[in-house]
């Protein structure tokens, strides 16, 4: 079974940047969706970013366009998350998912494997 590992996480002031990873580990990612989640304190889990790793599609939160950028390595085994332009309110839990079996690419229930997550704070 596939296990998701996320990392690149921290702490950066407003107008920074991060790229956080998802590795999958002893898995390729020929024809998956892998998506980018995210849930701040007492909020529900929101959808931020997606690709659908067979033709390379990739799908982006109205709130987020413009400034992060989801994307794959060659191999297919690991997916990155830019994260351009950071504000405080991106402040949260990023999480990363895969194998959607239900839904849109922004619906969580959908997603059967995800990783324990990494922390983003953003101070103004």
């Amino acid at each position: 079974q596939v296990q998701l590992v996320e990392s690149g996480g921290g702490s950066v002031q407003a107008g920074g940047s991060l790229r956080l990873s998802c590795a999958a580990s002893g898995y390729i990612l020929s024809s998956s969706w892998m998506g980018w989640f995210r849930q701040a304190p007492g909020k529900e889990r929101e959808g931020v970013a997606a690709i659908y790793t067979g033709g390379g599609s990739t799908y982006y939160a109205d709130s987020v366009k413009g400034r992060f950028t989801i994307s794959q390595d060659n191999a297919k085994t690991t997916v990155y998350l830019l994260m351009n332009s950071l504000k405080p309110e991106d402040t949260a839990m990023y999480y990363c998912a895969t194998d959607l079996t239900s839904g849109a690419w922004f619906y969580s229930r959908g997603y059967r494997t995800w990783g324990q997550g990494t922390q983003v704070t953003v101070s103004s």
